[in-house]
């Protein structure tokens, strides 16, 4: 049940990734998201406070849950390893912050990345697309190359 409880959290993540990108990032608090889009020098964003914004719910899982033996460590370490795969995937795989994994060239990866291009063609906080993180629509997997 804890397993299914992890994994249930997990892909509610991705949804809620992609809400709050939408609604949140590139609405209300954009102010912290903008710099994301329009780079500025320097290795830290604003846009990284969202990784503490995330942490917090997943934080006060883990202490509710170990404090009263229930599910909630469960979500937290959902919450957890979704925000782990995101920073994988977003900051060292898609924008290379941490130059590891840099010659990855998988389906997956090659779709993830283009699809990521497209969100970030938008420098605004309007007219964005691709709001998600790990699933990748189906027109991102074919490869432009092979397309006439």
């Amino acid at each position: 049940m804890e397993a299914l409880i992890i994994l249930v959290t997990f892909l509610s993540m991705e949804f809620m990734a992609w809400f709050t990108h939408k609604f949140v990032m590139h609405g209300f608090l954009w102010y912290l998201h903008k710099d994301h889009h329009q780079v500025e020098p320097g290795f830290f964003e604003k846009n990284d406070a969202f990784f503490l914004i995330f942490a917090i719910p997943s934080a006060y899982c883990y202490i509710t849950g170990l404090m009263f033996h229930d599910f909630r460590l469960y979500i937290g370490i959902g919450i957890s390893l979704y925000g782990f795969a995101y920073f994988v995937v977003h900051e060292i795989i898609i924008h290379q912050r941490f130059k590891m994994f840099t010659h990855l060239n998988n389906h997956y990866v090659r779709a993830i990345r283009r699809a990521h291009k497209i969100h970030h063609k938008h420098l605004g906080k309007y007219r964005g697309e691709n709001f998600g993180m790990l699933i990748v629509p189906l027109k991102y997997w074919k490869d432009p190359s092979t397309s006439k």
